[in-house]
């Protein structure tokens, strides 16, 4: 106390000696100029018409919901009618009672706030709302310091004075209301909350407009401390802060005594939420698309994180939020299943259904932690095993919510490695605009993305490419191919020939037709198709339709073994059978304005065509087959689903089920989705448990169910459009006999629905 006095008494005499010497006016005056570089720099002209601050990007969805915001201090500017009256009367009994009677600067308050210093009663602070914002908007007590800034308390009272040259000159700019939300715009509220917009969010999931008086009072009560305030951290500290506001309210009439009655004795009744990247809609979506758009942001001179740009994606907050309540709902029993079938055995085995040897032990040697604790104390060091298997306090994902437990790093990567995990996508067809993306089971844990950046060996969702060039090639889906064995020869190479055989059941030597064949996923017809058009001729039809990614010229790839893909780009090619032939890009960002709502740059997607309209209509007559024909893959699809509708699907499951996909295509949606572990050897031990129709179609099923009960959507059934100048084939292969085909495979796929499944 002693200290603070001898201070305080400094600076009072350092006020009266310059005053003394050189007059207020004169001292104004060379504040103003910087004389002699003595005193730092005051913001110029065009600075005080267009005060910068950090505002963060916000990202929108096509129906205009903010699904997210890129920022370093989160704050989102608002203007004064977007301010509830209780707002701002709470603030101003607070921080500025004579607000609207002075031009930056209280004389009485300035008057009491010295004499209150001088007779150490401490009666209030001088500064105005306009002279805080000065310091708030311009940093006066951090930056442009001048010579004499290091002198004791000098540096204090030039910091004043220039609060002072630079309130009057906001006053002059700017109009009361202006100042007023400028203000709450730039005060850090703690929490992650900079500005009223995102505090208001924060603390009670409300818009600045809708706070009342018991929350502006706690909101007011954090501006000057806001970690002393808090209600999450000190929240008797904070509800006694809270009630000495309200108490002003009550001292200057803003509420009568009845109302301050009752509101001090209320809770906070706090909707608690901080804004963060791992919350909201769309975490994955918001997550990858962040690197195009810093890119974007480099090329064109703009900060993604301080320059409160607007994005607005192709994303439909009502179809994304389907597309992650279908994931949630049906990996949440999936993983159970997965469980229980694995009966307590890892799930991690070798192609022979052994366990890994080590597979933990060379897992963790690839993490950033491992790699962090090698440099630090040497690869063979007794430290790094014995920190890798100390058990410390830690949070854990589980579909009954977080786990708070005690596991070494070890325990960890292997809680973790047992979760299965997917992706999911859906676009419109014809505009190429993503609609729903999700990523993967949950962003806070598994951050790793499966619609763009993971990409996997698609399985069977591969062979409507091999019979685009069938049909291109001038061959009907009722032609009739014989199920049987194919074989490819490798002349000098161990083994020297590859014979493919079906998934399920030996081949039948029963004709059917190409429809069927499909329908059904055989491999052996598929495998016929390749060697009669050869393996570079599905590669460049794979490449026409829609996939970016390498594909090998071999054999196998008429299985989906002959390169990885993501389900971005399958989505995308499957959209080119919808769009009649035409290729278009999947796009996710419609136009980037500027915080003024200036159009920096439209978005319209790469279009060029890969198929004739015939073509791609005879290909969805094929897809279609899967729920159309007996036993096709997709007939464990909803009923309700299928009733009154055109649904073109291909199920798809690669070698010892490591991989299971769904496409699924109708008039306005094309949907598609993979489900696996995080490597490929973790999987289920049984092929037909790890089928495509069993662990992604469950997903996309629930999806469509959701969409198609909401008609607010547009997306309707219905049957595809037929090609405008007709076709010169008849699509109908019901008059051929399907009875020789019927157990070809020796399973009922359409029986495989997830009711009978779960």
């Amino acid at each position: 106390m002693k200290s603070n006095k001898i201070k305080w008494l400094l600076i009072t005499l350092w006020v009266v000696f310059i005053c003394t010497m050189v007059g207020v006016p004169v001292f104004f005056n060379m504040i103003g100029n910087n004389s002699f570089g003595l005193f730092g720099e005051l913001p110029g002209l065009q600075s005080l018409e267009n005060p910068e601050e950090e505002t963060a990007s916000q990202l929108f969805s096509a129906d205009n919901v903010l699904l997210g915001k890129y920022f370093r201090e989160n704050r989102t500017p608002v203007t004064y009618d977007e301010l509830s009256r209780e707002l701002t009367e709470t603030l101003l009994v607070t921080e500025d009672l004579r607000f609207s009677k002075h031009s930056g600067i209280d004389l009485r308050a300035l008057v009491r706030a010295v004499v209150g210093k001088l007779t150490f009663s401490f009666a209030g602070g001088g500064s105005t709302i306009t002279m805080q914002l000065a310091e708030n908007l311009y940093k006066t007590e951090q930056e442009n310091k001048g010579k004499l800034h290091n002198l004791p308390g000098l540096g204090q009272i030039i910091t004043k004075f220039k609060e002072w040259i630079i309130a009057v000159q906001l006053e002059k700019n700017y109009t009361k209301e202006e100042i007023l939300a400028m203000y709450l715009n730039t005060v850090p509220f703690g929490s992650n909350a900079f500005g009223i917009k995102a505090a208001a969010k924060t603390f009670f999931n409300k818009e600045p407009k809708q706070i009342t008086y018991h929350e502006a009072a706690l909101l007011v009560g954090l501006v000057n401390a806001p970690t002393r305030y808090s209600p999450i951290l000190n929240p008797e500290t904070s509800m006694r802060k809270r009630n000495e506001v309200l108490y002003n309210l009550r001292k200057y009439n803003r509420i009568d005594q009845i109302a301050y009655d009752s509101l001090r004795v209320k809770d906070f009744d706090l909707q608690y939420k901080v804004d963060g990247h791992n919350e909201g809609l769309a975490t994955y979506f918001r997550t990858v698309i962040r690197n195009f758009l810093m890119d974007w942001t480099t090329q064109h001179g703009y900060d993604l994180f301080e320059d409160g740009l607007k994005i607005y994606t192709t994303i439909d907050s009502r179809m994304q939020a389907y597309a992650e309540e279908s994931m949630r709902e049906h990996m949440d029993t999936l993983q159970s299943v997965f469980v229980k079938h694995l009966e307590g055995k890892s799930p991690w085995i070798n192609e022979d259904g052994t366990e890994m040897e080590n597979f933990i032990e060379t897992t963790m040697q690839r993490t950033s932690y491992y790699k962090s604790l090698v440099k630090e104390y040497g690869k063979n060091a007794d430290s790094v095993d014995i920190l890798l298997n100390l058990k410390r306090p830690m949070r854990v994902f589980s579909w009954n919510g977080e786990i708070d437990t005690l596991m070494s790093a070890y325990d960890s990567l292997k809680y973790y490695k047992h979760f299965l995990q997917a992706g999911f996508m859906a676009m419109d067809p014809h505009s190429g605009h993503i609609k729903a993306w999700v990523g993967g089971i949950d962003h806070k844990y598994f951050q790793f993305d499966h619609v763009m950046q993971g990409k996997r060996q698609p399985g069977s969702t591969i062979k409507p490419f091999v019979y685009s060039a069938v049909i291109d090639n001038g061959y009907s889906p009722c032609y009739e191919v014989a199920d049987a064995p194919i074989t490819f020869s490798f002349p000098g190479q161990d083994p020297p020939t590859w014979t493919p055989s079906n998934a399920v059941g030996n081949p039948t030597g029963n004709m059917m037709t190409i429809r069927s064949a499909l329908a059904q996923s055989v491999n052996t017809i598929t495998a016929y198709w390749m060697k009669k058009l050869g393996p570079q001729t599905v590669v460049d039809y794979a490449h026409r339709i829609g996939i970016q990614s390498e594909l090998a010229a071999v054999p196998a790839l008429c299985l989906g073994a002959g390169g990885e893909v993501s389900v971005y780009e399958m989505v995308g090619a499957y959209s080119t059978f919808v769009n009649q032939g035409v290729w278009t890009e999947p796009i996710f960002i419609t136009r980037i304005e500027d915080e003024n709502g200036r159009v920096l740059q439209d978005f319209v997607p790469q279009t060029r065509e890969a198929l004739s309209e015939e073509t791609a209509y005879t290909m969805l007559y094929m897809l279609r087959g899967a729920t159309e024909e007996p036993h096709g893959s997709g007939g464990g699809l909803s009923r309700e689903i299928k009733a009154n509708n055109q649904v073109g699907a291909k199920t798809g499951t690669t070698q010892n089920a490591s991989d299971g996909w769904f496409m699924g295509v109708t008039k306005d949606l094309v949907a598609g989705g993979w489900v696996g572990g995080d490597d490929r050897s973790i999987h289920f031990r049984n092929w037909a448990m790890g089928q495509g129709a069993r662990t992604a179609m469950p997903i996309w099923n629930k999806f469509m169910l959701k969409v198609y009960a909401d008609p607010d959507l547009g997306i309707e059934k219905g049957a595809f459009p037929k090609p405008v100048n007709g076709l010169s084939v008849e699509l109908d292969c019901s008059k051929h006999d399907r009875t020789q085909e019927a157990d070809s495979l020796g399973l009922d796929i359409e029986k495989v629905s997830e009711d009978d499944i779960f």
